[in-house]
């Protein structure tokens, strides 16, 4: 079954929407516990009177954090640029909420530097932990890590700490950073000290995205966000210590990228439901990158799988899923698209096409497109808009069916200066009563209790 702009538009009331989605996504979660799946939506968006977030009735949103405001620990202000995040269950009913500040050497606010947790006093990037108790009151916020660059997205593990990537390969030197960027660093959101500003280094230095773990071996998959040519690679790595609990990553491994046959760039694949058996994985032959980009590497005559803007990953039933956002001709993919979900079964070595976004036959606005994904509590998933205009978080049924969830309103900046930010870093709280999500910029958090089930 398939959703069209035109659909979307005359369920959510909105003006311009900006994803189309084709594809049985009942494919997604086969086997999976959320086999089930919300049809209907939830009812169209209500205006938000306070200008931030529109939502259906019966839903409503609680401004967790806001950029610029004082951090709880007294350590400095709220840091910029919201983006990726995950939930974690704590003591005595409260929950721990990582999220990634993707801050560059432009960044409004960094964050802030703290003893034992700062990798590059350089680098203004990190993470910051909120304590949340069972309503969703704030009781602590402080910094996880800091000194880090561009932390864009990352993943949980499942020993319940956060892995959050920098999106960058700049060398020491570059920017005025004083040490290599380019790493995945773990926070413990309960004891953020616990892990420390560790590089783990042996899971590569490149322009990282995000990454699932998969919770039966312990193999890590990770993305890659090149901007321009050669585009990134879909890689794994293999730990010494599997499932060792925290810090059991730093015990090393080896990192490998996948080789799809025949196939050098996933852009070409545009049928729904296309099958890749044979699927192989090939030595990286230097993950530091110490003189060339990965991607850039000799992988020897049969070449390697590279796709354009790799982001969103998650893992579900037996299988990793990973989003290619977008894919331009004019950037240099071999064929357009508006994003496409993939699925790998590591134990089928079999990757399949399970969801393609877009382009609309009605309206086509190349710059609206899927990012941060995560699986709703009722089935499906839910979406991150990344566009121009409005922006949203989408539902998207197993059966195909997209809804609207929220919409940012205009106003989220000041009625000065509107704005319309991206959404990202959505997720559910441990019990799935609550949804998390940022505004990118201004960087806000928010709270979204409902009738989710």
């Amino acid at each position: 079954m398939s959703a069209t702009r035109r659909q979307i538009l005359s369920r959510t009331g909105a003006s311009v929407a900006g994803i189309a989605f084709t594809g049985a996504l009942s494919e997604l979660f086969a086997g999976s516990a959320s086999a089930a799946s919300r049809t209907g939506g939830y009812g169209p968006l209500v205006p938000d009177p306070d200008g931030l977030l529109d939502l259906p009735a019966g839903f409503r949103y609680k401004v967790l954090s806001r950029m610029g405001d004082p951090l709880r620990s007294g350590e400095g202000l709220v840091p910029s640029n919201h983006d990726g995040m995950g939930a974690f269950a704590g003591r005595r009913g409260r929950v721990h909420l990582v999220r990634n500040h993707e801050n560059r050497v432009t960044g409004k606010i960094p964050v802030p530097t703290v003893p034992g947790l700062t990798y590059d006093p350089a680098g203004k990037g990190g993470c910051t932990v909120l304590e949340l108790d069972g309503r969703n009151n704030v009781l602590d916020e402080r910094v996880g890590i800091a000194g880090t660059a561009v932390n864009c997205a990352g993943g949980p593990t499942p020993w319940n700490t956060w892995l959050t990537c920098e999106e960058t390969e700049d060398r020491t030197g570059t920017n005025g950073y004083t040490k290599d960027h380019g790493f995945i660093f773990e926070v413990d959101g309960a004891d953020p000290h616990r892990t420390g500003a560790v590089p783990l280094t042996a899971m590569g230095r490149f322009q990282h995205e995000a990454i699932a773990v998969d919770p039966a071996s312990g193999i890590v998959y990770e993305t890659e966000d090149a901007f321009e040519r050669p585009f990134g690679l879909f890689y794994r790595f293999l730990p010494e210590k599997p499932l060792g609990g925290t810090g059991s990553l730093r015990a090393g491994g080896a990192l490998e990228a996948m080789r799809v046959p025949g196939v050098p760039d996933l852009s070409v694949v545009q049928e729904t439901g296309a099958r890749f058996d044979g699927i192989e994985w090939v030595p990286v032959p230097d993950p530091l990158a110490t003189s060339t980009s990965i991607r850039h590497q000799d992988f020897g005559p049969r070449g390697i799988t590279h796709a354009q803007k790799l982001e969103g990953c998650y893992w579900g039933g037996r299988a990793v899923y990973f989003v290619s956002s977008f894919a331009r001709a004019k950037d240099g993919s071999a064929a357009t698209h508006f994003g496409q979900v993939w699925k790998y079964e590591p134990h089928k070595r079999r990757l399949t096409l399970v969801v393609v976004f877009g382009p609309s036959t009605d309206v086509r606005l190349p710059g609206e497109s899927p990012d941060n994904i995560c699986l709703a509590p009722t089935g499906g998933l839910m979406v991150c808009e990344d566009g121009n205009g409005a922006q949203h978080v989408f539902g998207v049924s197993t059966e195909g069916e997209v809804y609207a969830v929220a919409r940012g309103a205009q106003n989220i900046g000041t009625p000065e200066a509107p704005e319309w930010g991206e959404f990202a870093g959505v997720t559910f709280s441990p019990d799935r009563s609550t949804m998390y999500v940022n505004c990118y910029t201004p960087g806000t958090t928010f709270a979204v209790t409902g009738p989710w089930c």
